[in-house]
């Protein structure tokens, strides 16, 4: 009886265990979805920039930097409107060539996550 009721005791602790070490790891923003995609071609002039991530970000504190051909950078505006896990911009005048978006995102569980996005853009 005793025996039977300290292995059900340690089973209990295992299990809380378990379940609060897997929460903080799940919190972490891990990009879902973009447009453009990873290596993909666009048409432009004009493009709209949407990422998606797995949690809520803090945009007030995450960064859209779009790399130009020639080397510069720019900064897009993440618009209003975005939904709570995702990031919209638009960038506009672009010219045929290659580009890299690089975002930084803030997650609820206060770690910054990263990451590039390369891409390319025709014009009609």
């Amino acid at each position: 009886m005793i025996r039977d009721l300290s292995y059900r005791l340690m089973a209990g602790v295992i299990l809380v265990c378990l379940v609060g070490l897997g929460e903080p790891v799940s919190a972490h923003a891990i990009l879902l979805k973009s447009t453009p995609a990873t290596d993909s071609t666009v048409d432009g002039p004009d493009i709209d920039v949407n990422l998606s991530f797995n949690v809520r970000i803090d945009h007030g504190r995450s960064r859209l930097i779009l790399v130009l051909p020639n080397g510069k950078s720019v900064i897009l505006k993440i618009l209003e409107e975005s939904r709570p896990d995702s990031l919209s911009a638009r960038a506009t005048g672009l010219t045929p060539g290659a580009y890299v978006l690089r975002w930084q995102v803030l997650a609820n569980d206060g770690h910054i996550t990263g990451g590039v996005i390369p891409f390319r853009v025709n014009n009609p």
